[in-house]
C-alpha cells in the first residue's frame, strides 16, 4: 500500500512541494496518560528510513548535505528562507529541538503544526497504534534569515547533541557556525 503525504500548507505554497519519509500512514493525535499532549504526526515507521542519521538515541534528522530553501512568505526576518524536511522521533519520546545560542536572530524551526515559526520547538512522539512502528514522522523543517549551516540542539532523555543542519548551503569548513 502506497500513502501519499502533504502538508497543511495553503494553495500554491511552494513549501508543499516535497513530503516527509512515509512508509504507512499512522497518525498520533492522542495525549498519552497524563502526559503532554502529541505532537501531530503523518507516519509511523518501524525504523528511520534510507537517508536520515541518528542524532542521540531518539532523533533522526535528513542527511542530506544540503536541504533546498524556497522563500517563506514570512514577515520575520530570520525565517526568510524555508527548507520542508520531516522530523522522525522515537515513539513515546519528548525531544525539545532549538537554535544554538547566537542563532536565534538567524534561525527558526517547527514541526507538527505547532504554528509560528520559533528558535524552539518540543515535539511529543505518542506511541503510535500500530504496535510495529517505533517512530513517528513531523511535517515541519527550518527557517532562515540567510542560506546557512544551522546548528541545532537537540535534548532529549536528559542528553543534549548538535547537530547541524545545511540548509540552502553545505556545512563545511566555509559555512560551518
Amino acid at each position: 500500500m502506497t500513502v501519499l503525504l502533504s502538508a497543511c500548507t495553503p494553495s500554491g505554497d511552494a513549501r508543499q512541494r516535497t513530503t516527509p519519509p512515509t512508509n504507512r500512514a499512522a497518525p498520533s493525535t492522542n495525549a498519552s496518560a497524563g502526559g503532554p499532549p502529541c505532537t501531530t504526526a503523518v507516519d509511523a515507521l518501524a525504523a528511520p528510513p534510507a537517508g536520515y542519521r541518528l542524532v542521540g538515541k531518539d532523533v533522526a534528522v535528513p542527511d542530506a548535505p544540503v536541504m533546498s530553501v524556497e522563500s517563506s512568505g514570512e514577515a520575520d526576518p530570520a525565517a526568510r528562507l524555508f527548507a520542508k524536511w520531516g522530523l522522525v522521533v522515537r515513539a513515546g519520546r519528548v525531544v525539545d529541538l532549538r537554535v544554538a545560542p547566537g542563532w536565534q536572530d538567524k534561525a527558526r524551526l517547527g514541526w507538527g503544526g505547532t504554528g509560528t515559526p520559533a528558535a524552539t520547538a518540543t515535539v511529543h512522539a505518542c506511541p503510535p497504534e500500530d504496535e510495529q512502528a517505533q517512530w513517528m514522522a513531523f511535517v515541519g523543517g527550518t527557517w532562515v534569515a540567510r542560506a546557512a549551516c544551522v546548528p541545532l540542539t537537540v535534548t532529549s532523555g536528559g542528553r543534549d547533541d548538535r547537530v547541524d543542519l545545511g540548509i540552502g548551503v553545505a556545512c563545511d569548513k566555509n559555512t560551518a557556525p
